[in-house]
């Protein structure tokens, strides 16, 4: 096993990635930017060593100086997270060559499932169900395009054969809006991935999003650890995840967890990864992408099965078995991952910019909180907003949904805006507590945006002195009450400008 691995990552996933390093008696090396030099990650890994620069591109982008630093203070792997470097093939292949471990799938496996055109063309010769569509060189020209569309049937969907997060993608309706649609987004492609090769499949209408968590090793071992319903999206971004989804029958589960399984020994996969699937009303599923790392919903796996994945990612990049089989794994009770982010839903979930002048998570059991930050951290313009994942684990799911709007009540935050009013909304409306999801869902249904009004005066001066209070007497060990804050709480998750 490692003796030291370099965490190239921030925020809330390098405190959980090194939470198991240390539990591991393993040494975690963090690196930080010059707006992070007093982050959280910093404090909680063992050493940390600074990145010169503000931007993402000046320094967590930087695989050369991940490496440079990894030789310099004899570390043994790199662990990328997610985002940043986690997909990059370039990066795997140049710790590889420094005789540094990546802990994370062989970078042609990272290069391949990058590519959608490959990645499909691979799982339908593995017998894997993929979304109806054409594929190919564009310069065959319009007329042609126009006639594979129409096999397809519309409407269809354009997408960029690199890259995600919905760039490089247009929904096409009919016929005459098709060459538009493919211009723009290649234009998008090439802007976003340097890439801009596009391809036509069939749009499916009101899908869910289902992903299957899957774990290889280097010894041809494959399972899968369930699903993670991820509908709820806002911008083909996630907001929240679940496991069990409640639209899966115990056979569809199996049938799904079968291809997963199917698609990473069709490819030799090793560590961490996720096989994502389009599910239809119908109940028929089909292969939309795989993710070559750890995802940001792990979590929600983690809970329900009761596995650390981060603990076997390190195993199997050790070269160990996996640590468990496909018998050994189940699922109990159910799990709600809410992403809190610092943006105002009233504003277009613009960014919120400040310091956090109280931060406060609820606790109780069956609560986890990922977080990065603390009191007095500072939210800033150069990286993702996102605070904390609030994941909430009960018997059932409607137990689950009970305590996670319980938690988002007790969640505190005060000198940015958040989305926690928002996150509770969802969670209660009706068609969410029914299980009727979609990845239009937050589009169809009237959520509301606007933050909560009429706190009361004597709340907010409440807020205040304990903020004050907070600041003088708390310590980072002892934290502080809750409850001692008084009646400013049951006002609801206010935030301050």
């Amino acid at each position: 096993m490692f003796k030291k691995v370099l965490i190239a990552n921030r925020g809330e996933i390098a405190c959980r990635i090194a939470a198991t390093l240390q539990e591991m008696g393993i040494t975690a090396v963090g690196v930080y930017s010059d707006p992070d030099r007093r982050a959280m990650h910093v404090r909680t890994c063992d050493e940390a060593y600074p990145l010169p620069g503000k931007t993402s591109a000046e320094t967590y982008l930087r695989g050369e100086k991940f490496i440079e630093l990894a030789k310099l203070h004899g570390v043994d792997a790199i662990h990328p997270g997610y985002g940043f470097l986690s997909e990059n093939e370039d990066f795997a292949q140049a710790c590889h060559d420094a005789g540094i471990t990546f802990i994370g799938p062989a970078p042609s496996v990272i290069r391949d499932m990058g590519d959608k055109i490959i990645a499909k063309e691979t799982f339908t010769k593995a017998g894997v169900p993929v979304v109806p569509g054409w594929s190919g060189d564009t310069a065959i020209g319009i007329d042609a395009l126009k006639k594979e569309s129409a096999k397809i049937g519309y409407p269809v969907l354009i997408k960029a054969a690199a890259g995600g997060g919905g760039k490089g993608m247009r929904v096409v309706q009919k016929e005459t809006d098709l060459a538009v649609a493919i211009e723009a987004a290649q234009r998008e492609a090439g802007a976003a991935f340097g890439d801009s090769r596009v391809f036509i499949e069939k749009y499916i209408t009101n899908p869910r999003h289902v992903e299957i968590q899957i774990f290889g090793d280097s010894q041809g071992n494959a399972v899968h650890l369930f699903e993670r319903e991820c509908s709820v999206q806002r911008r083909h971004q996630k907001i929240i995840e679940e496991s069990p989804s409640p639209a899966l029958t115990p056979e569809l589960r199996a049938k799904m967890g079968d291809a997963a399984v199917a698609a990473a020994k069709a490819i030799g996969y090793s560590n961490a990864g996720t096989v994502e699937f389009i599910l239809d009303q119908s109940g028929n599923f089909y292969f939309l992408e795989v993710n070559t790392r750890l995802q940001v919903e792990h979590p929600v796996t983690e809970m329900v099965t009761h596995r650390d994945l981060v603990r076997a990612q390190l195993a199997v990049a050790a070269g160990e078995k996996l640590p468990f089989n496909q018998a050994d794994l189940k699922q109990e009770g159910h799990a709600i991952e809410c992403r809190i982010y610092a943006e105002d839903a009233a504003r277009g979930f613009l960014p919120s910019i400040g310091t956090l002048e109280r931060y406060i998570e609820p606790r109780g059991p069956g609560i986890r909180i990922d977080t990065g930050v603390s009191h007095g951290s500072e939210v800033s313009v150069y990286y993702d907003p996102m605070l904390a994942k609030l994941v909430c684990w009960a018997r059932t799911r409607d137990e689950a949904i009970d305590k996670s709007i319980r938690a988002l009540d007790r969640f505190v935050v005060m000198g940015v805006t958040t989305n926690i009013a928002f996150l509770r909304d969802v969670l209660s409306h009706p068609e969410f507590r029914a299980g009727n999801l979609h990845t239009h869902f937050l589009e169809q249904h009237a959520i509301a945006t606007s933050p909560p009004g009429g706190v009361p005066s004597e709340a907010l001066i409440a807020a205040a002195i304990a903020a004050r209070l907070g600041r003088r007497a708390a310590t980072p060990s002892q934290g502080f009450d809750v409850a001692a804050i008084g009646p400013w709480e049951s006002a609801g998750p206010w935030r301050g400008p």
